[in-house]
């Protein structure tokens, strides 16, 4: 019993140290165990030569999402067929390829810029592309945008100086400005432009002022009072409209009452009147004027068929010719054609002959007022023909016709013409009673 105790407490103690000292013992030099080394080698290599490849992809794809999806690219190109091959295609293409490639792109890319841009964007490309590749990158980087600038300003600068509502000043600043280069086009448009176009609006609204009717010029004097270039727009781009249709009706309310206008005008007025604002500018500006000519023309005509020699020669000549004529025929050419006609007929009125009761003398003209006889003494008074008159020691014998008027030519046109509303009744009846007037002057003429 006592020896199976005693082994049963030595036995662990034999037991783990000979474990360790198995473990601790040095291996004899000529045997090898495992090569546990070599294999993690083999397996890194592998590894690390696929996260190469995929990133040589990634930096493919993002190149060929980058560059343009054309068949001019050569870049694009490349790519995808570097995509298509192998991690030697894929590393040949990013160290080999690409640069060459990217410099024939951008060269092809300036030139379609060129063709396709301002005169400032083909001035940039042209020497951009003159200077090599370098010039040409930064010209598609940077120097392209400031070239377009440059365009974009100088169109928004000729249409500006092509805009009919641009004033003198305006036009004369964009005129200086086109003539230089990007810094004088850009200071024209962030720095002269606001103050030439106050002052030309200032000048467009004093004019609008002199030659506008009265609530024209009451909005126009508010709008200067207010000294500022936003009252002054304002007024330019509303208050004028509206104050002008105020003034149109008033102006259309007179073409209605006047007496000159025909059946025809104060229809077409009564029309505008009923209308808005831009009937109203639009019979003013556009009908009016037709239907005055017409008026005009028709008033010419009736003058022809009632007025004396120079008159109706004067009045053909402005009917034969426009409607500036027929105007200033009726301003200025019938007074000065009916003066002709009333002095022609004064020269023609005293006789000749003796008088003082020892003589006959013979007296023409027309007419019931007084004359004088040749013989110099006062004024008598026409009779009839074949009246025989005594005084004195003889007799004389007056022969004549007695008129209806006060000693003018009737056919002279010196009273003018009534011109109603539609005036042709007016006219006509005048015509009618100067024609009976030449007949009875024709037929005293005669029995005389």
């Amino acid at each position: 019993m006592s020896a199976v105790v005693a082994a049963a407490v030595l036995a662990p103690a034999v037991l783990f140290p000979t474990a360790a000292s198995a473990s601790d013992t040095p291996k004899p030099t000529g045997i090898s165990g495992p090569d546990t080394g070599s294999d993690s080698a083999k397996d890194t290599a592998p590894e690390q030569g696929d996260a190469q490849e995929q990133r040589d992809r990634a930096e493919v794809e993002r190149i060929l999402a980058e560059s343009p999806a054309e068949s001019w690219s050569r870049v694009h190109e490349g790519a995808e067929k570097a995509l298509k091959g192998t991690a030697a295609d894929l590393r040949h293409f990013l160290e080999v390829e690409l640069d060459d490639l990217r410099k024939s792109d951008n060269r092809l890319l300036a030139a379609r810029i060129h063709s396709a841009g301002g005169p400032a964007v083909k001035a940039a490309a042209r020497a951009a592309i003159n200077g090599g590749d370098e010039a040409i990158a930064e010209f598609l980087k940077t120097g392209q945008f400031t070239a377009r600038a440059e365009d974009e300003d100088r169109a928004r600068v000729e249409a500006i100086l092509a805009d009919p509502k641009s004033g003198r000043g305006v036009r004369e600043g964009a005129e200086k400005a086109l003539k230089g280069g990007a810094a004088e086009l850009r200071h024209f448009l962030t720095a002269e432009l606001p103050k030439l176009r106050g002052d030309d609006n200032r000048v467009k609204l004093v004019q609008l002022m002199d030659a506008g009717g009265r609530a024209v010029r009451e909005a126009a004097s508010k709008a200067l009072d207010a000294r500022t270039d936003e009252a002054v727009e304002a007024f330019l781009n509303e208050g004028f409209a509206k104050a002008q249709f105020e003034d149109d009706r008033v102006d259309i309310l007179r073409v209605i009452a006047d007496k000159e206008s025909s059946s025809y005008t104060v229809a077409a007025a009564q029309k505008a009147m009923d209308g808005n604002a831009e009937a109203a500018r639009h019979f003013m500006t556009v009908e009016l004027p037709r239907l005055r000519a017409s008026d005009n023309r028709v008033k010419v005509s009736q003058i022809i068929e009632t007025g004396g020699p120079a008159v109706r020669k004067a009045a053909l000549v402005a009917f034969d010719g426009n409607d500036a004529d027929i105007t200033a025929f009726l301003k200025e050419g019938w007074a000065k054609a009916r003066a002709e006609d009333e002095a022609a007929a004064a020269a023609a009125k005293p006789g000749t002959g003796t008088g003082n009761g020892t003589g006959t003398g013979t007296e023409s003209g027309t007419g019931t007022g007084t004359g004088t006889d040749g013989s110099g003494q006062q004024p008598q008074t026409v009779q009839p023909a074949g009246l025989t008159e005594t005084t004195g020691t003889g007799t004389t014998t007056r022969t004549g016709t007695t008129g209806t008027g006060t000693g003018t030519l009737a056919s002279t046109g010196t009273d003018g013409l009534g011109w109603e509303a539609g005036g042709a009744a007016a006219a006509l009846a005048a015509g009618a009673a100067l024609v009976v007037a030449a007949r009875r002057r024709s037929t005293g003429s005669t029995e005389s």
